[in-house]
C-alpha cells in the first residue's frame, strides 16, 4: 500500500496528539485532571508520568499537536501569554543581558520588558523593527541576546521582516523571538522565515471562544542558548532548560484549559479564514468613512506592511485598529456598540472593541511609543460582517451627533 501524501494543516489540526484512547475507542480521548501518577515502582515511572507540574499526558497532547502545526521540535503550554514569555526569558538570559524588541508590542510584554525585567538584571531598547539598520546598531552595540518581534503588532498592526530580523539576530549571536498571536499558526510560520522561538497567547486565536486563558511557547528544532548563557542543564539546548525550568517553577497550564486549547486548534483554519475575509471587509468600509482619520490593517492594499503581509502570511487576520479625532470620540464610539462588546482580548468568535490607550497599553502613556489617543483595537469574530458594519456605523454617528 503506498504511503499517503504529507498530511495539510486542517488534517494535523484534527488528528495529531488526538488519537483515539486505546481502551474505550473514544474519538476525543479524556482530561486526564489527576494530580499525581501510580508508579511501578520507585524508581518506574508508568508512562513516564509521574506528577501533574511535571507532565500531564492532557497537555503534552497539545504540546505536540502545536510543535507539529508550527513546524518546531517542541512546544511548551503555560497558564498565560505572560508566563509563557517569562518563563522562555528566564531560561535564554542571565543578568546583564540586553534584549531589543519592537516597540510597538502588547502593553503587558512592554511592562515585563521594561519594568518587571530589569529588576533581575535586564536591559531592554525599544525600536522601530522597519528601520533595519537602527536595529542591526543596537543588537551589536548591546550585545542583544534576545531580538523581540510582534507581527503583525499590538494594537497599530505593524508588520515586520521575520527572515530580515532574523539574519541580524543570528549575525549577533541573539535568537529572534516571534510573538505570533495576531497571525496564529494558521496564517504565518515564524519558524519557516527563519525565527527560533515563537510564542503566543493562546487564549486568543488558538483557545478562540474567550473561556480559556494560556500561553506556549515553540522552539525551532535544536534551538541552544545563546552564547554566553550557561543553563541549568548540562545539553544547552532550549528545550531541556524548559522543562527543567517549568518543572522548578510550576507555570503550567491546567489540564481543562489546555484540553480548550487544543480543542481550539482543530477548527483554526475555518475560523482565521472568516476572521480575515470579515476583518477585511470591515477595513476596507472604514477606510473611507468620514470619522475615521486611519485605518491600520494591512490586507488594506495601500497599508505600509501590505507587501510584506502578503509574502509573509496566508490571510491578514482578524484585529485592526482605527484612529478617530480624539480620545474623546474614541471613547464614546467604544461605549456605544452593541454587537461589538466592550472588553479587553481578542481572537474569540464574538466581536471585541477596546480602547488601548486605558485598557491594554496604559503602560506605555508618556512613553515615546504611547498608543495614539484616538485609537480603538476591534477585534472581528464570527458574527455576520453586515451587522458588524452596521453596529460600528451606528456608534460613530451616535458619537458624533
Amino acid at each position: 500500500m503506498s504511503a499517503l501524501p504529507t498530511p495539510g494543516f486542517s488534517t494535523r489540526a484534527v488528528h495529531v496528539g488526538q488519537e483515539p484512547d486505546p481502551l474505550t475507542g473514544d474519538v476525543v480521548p479524556p482530561v486526564h485532571v489527576t494530580s499525581t501518577h501510580v508508579q511501578d515502582g520507585v524508581d518506574t515511572l508508568r508512562g513516564g508520568y509521574e506528577y501533574g507540574r511535571s507532565a500531564n499526558p492532557t497537555r503534552d497532547a497539545f504540546q505536540r499537536a502545536l510543535a507539529d502545526l508550527d513546524g518546531g521540535e517542541a512546544a511548551f503550554a503555560f497558564p498565560s501569554g505572560l508566563s509563557a514569555e517569562d518563563t522562555l526569558l528566564r531560561a535564554i538570559t542571565r543578568p546583564g543581558g540586553h534584549i531589543s524588541f519592537g516597540a510597538d508590542v502588547y502593553g503587558g510584554t512592554f511592562r515585563l520588558l521594561t519594568i518587571v525585567s530589569p529588576a533581575w538584571g535586564l536591559t531592554s531598547t525599544p525600536l522601530d523593527l522597519l528601520d533595519l539598520k537602527a536595529v542591526e546598531a543596537d543588537v551589536t552595540g548591546h550585545q542583544t541576546r534576545v531580538l523581540w518581534v510582534e507581527t503583525p503588532s499590538n494594537p497599530q498592526l505593524e508588520v515586520f521582516d521575520i527572515a530580515a530580523l532574523a539574519q541580524i539576530a543570528h549575525a549577533a549571536g541573539a535568537l529572534l523571538v516571534v510573538d505570533n498571536t495576531f497571525a496564529s499558526p494558521y496564517l504565518q510560520q515564524p519558524i519557516a522565515l527563519g525565527a527560533d522561538v515563537v510564542v503566543y497567547s493562546t487564549t486568543k486565536y488558538i483557545g478562540g471562544h474567550s473561556d480559556l486563558v494560556g500561553g506556549a511557547v515553540v522552539l525551532r528544532e535544536d534551538l541552544r542558548l545563546p552564547e554566553g548563557v550557561t543553563g541549568w542543564t548540562e545539553s544547552g539546548l532550549v528545550a531541556d532548560e524548559l522543562v527543567f525550568l517549568q518543572n522548578s517553577v510550576g507555570s503550567i497550564e491546567s489540564p481543562r484549559d489546555v484540553y480548550l486549547a487544543h480543542r481550539g486548534l482543530k477548527t483554526l483554519a475555518v475560523r482565521m479564514e472568516r476572521h480575515s475575509a470579515s476583518a477585511l471587509a470591515i477595513a476596507r468600509h472604514l477606510s473611507g468613512h468620514p470619522a475615521v482619520r486611519a485605518v491600520h490593517y494591512p490586507g488594506l492594499e495601500d497599508d505600509p506592511g501590505h507587501d510584506l503581509a502578503a509574502r509573509q502570511m496566508k490571510a491578514f487576520g482578524g484585529v485592526l485598529s482605527i484612529e478617530l479625532e480624539d480620545a474623546a470620540l474614541a471613547r464614546r464610539v467604544a461605549e456605544s456598540t452593541q454587537v461589538f462588546s466592550l472588553a479587553v482580548s481578542l481572537g474569540a468568535t464574538e466581536s471585541l472593541i477596546e480602547y488601548p490607550p486605558v485598557m491594554t497599553h496604559a503602560v506605555k502613556q508618556g512613553e515615546p511609543s504611547q498608543v495614539p489617543q484616538g485609537l480603538l483595537r476591534l477585534s472581528v469574530g464570527l458574527e455576520d460582517p453586515e451587522d458588524l458594519i452596521a453596529d460600528i456605523d451606528r456608534a460613530l454617528a451616535e458619537a458624533r451627533a
